[in-house]
């Protein structure tokens, strides 16, 4: 069906994003050398300007997606990161880093663009199952990088041409979208008048802002993990090895949400627990001494980082008169917010590193904000509905009082 080739070509583009991503700071060294360019602070760039883009780009989705269609817009974002690929034709360091940014910007329009193709197309009972698959896209480039970047740069002997083949493979997938996705109605209906719902309408809307403060502390302990804990010393193991089970979990974790979200009938009590429980095991994770305890807290700080992504991402869709122009604006500010807090939450734990004069309070640090998810989880409109007692149950219970 049409639907599932659609949900495959977004899922497939947005995860060679994430992989293009990785494989970028993974080759860093290399690309440096190239260009003469030498730093740690400059090599920090080619992601930095990637995440500058996806607080720009998360912005601009909605926006381009009243203008363009569904087609058009997603198709904008797939050539934005296959443009990415051109980062290989790069004479200069700054040329490079210009391909980052229309790299970003493309993943931006992208990770926006899930929802209201999920809103259309995907039944209430669907979207669980879907939205826990696309929860997965990013940690599926993710993990698909780490494992094989070193190999095909060895392989094809130069970085160019791995930052190239995923420009080529992303390309290919924007003219299978092309040749197969057509536009929809954002007003949820073909009879129903296209509504004009933009930003401006969706900052008046509290709820636009308690989400993204909700997960904003949760993708900063992700991203930390990634970028900050590799310049601390005094972990149990190598901070490497705990990204690398703290992904594996992750995917176990997504699959878990998956099938918690379609059997729970709450959306409120996933988040919640789930977000107490990534704070404790993640504290055990960066405190414990002992090895074996380190890997057990950074799997199931994994397996609880990703448990309730199903059901964020799902709340908002079950929302009164959600439509696919309303859930373009909620995730366009959900990512915008979300990557600008996680930024300056970032900027924040290198002060207080070197202020304190303690590198690993800025990891704590991190592990103390990923609370956000917990605590904002109480500001939240429960979505979800209770299981109606049966009538003949509630007859009987008259019969006996």
């Amino acid at each position: 069906m049409k639907k599932y080739l659609l949900e495959i070509l977004m899922f497939s583009a947005y995860a060679l994003f994430a992989a293009s991503w990785v494989s970028g700071a993974i080759l860093t060294p290399a690309i440096q050398a190239s260009f003469g360019e030498e730093g740690f602070a400059n090599a920090t760039w080619g992601s930095n300007v990637i995440t500058l883009a996806k607080i720009v780009g998360n912005l601009a989705a909605a926006a381009l997606l009243m203008r363009l269609g569904a087609k058009r817009a997603f198709a904008l974002a797939i050539v934005l990161i296959a443009t990415g690929g051109l980062g290989a034709l790069a004479d200069s360091y700054g040329a490079w880093l210009v391909s980052r940014l229309t790299l970003g910007l493309g993943g931006a329009l992208a990770i926006v663009y899930f929802a209201p193709v999920v809103l259309h197309y995907f039944s209430a009972e669907e979207r669980p199952l879907i939205n826990g698959v696309n929860a997965a896209a990013f940690n599926t480039g993710n993990l698909l990088a780490l494992l094989s970047t070193t190999a095909l740069a060895t392989w094809m002997g130069a970085w160019e041409s791995v930052v190239a083949m995923y420009g080529v493979m992303v390309l290919a997938l924007g003219v299978l979208w092309w040749l197969s996705a057509e536009n929809f109605p954002l007003s949820g209906g073909g009879d129903k008048p296209e509504e004009n719902y933009g930003l401006k309408e969706g900052m008046r809307e509290s709820f636009n802002w308690w989400l993204p403060l909700a997960y904003c502390g949760v993708l900063f302990c992700y991203i930390a993990v990634f970028s900050l804990f590799p310049l601390i010393d005094g972990f149990a193991v190598a901070s490497k090895h705990l990204s690398a089970v703290m992904i594996a979990a992750g995917m176990v974790g997504t699959v878990a949400g998956i099938i918690a979200t379609k059997r729970m009938p709450l959306r409120l009590p996933v988040l919640r627990y789930a977000g107490l429980a990534l704070v404790v095991f993640a504290v055990v994770m960066v405190t414990s001494k002992n090895p074996l305890i380190a890997y057990s807290a950074a799997a199931l700080a994994g397996f609880c980082m990703f448990l309730p992504m199903t059901a964020l991402v799902t709340l908002p869709q079950e929302l009164p008169g959600m439509t696919p122009a309303k859930i373009t604006v909620t995730f366009a500010m959900f990512w915008s917010v979300s990557y600008g807090v996680e930024t300056a939450l970032m900027y924040g734990a290198g002060l207080l590193a070197d202020i304190s004069g303690e590198p690993a309070m800025a990891a704590y640090f991190a592990v103390a904000c990923s609370a956000s998810l917990f605590i904002f989880s109480f500001l939240l409109p429960e979505t979800g509905k209770k299981p109606q007692q049966p009538e003949t149950s509630l007859e009987a219970d008259n019969a006996t009082a």
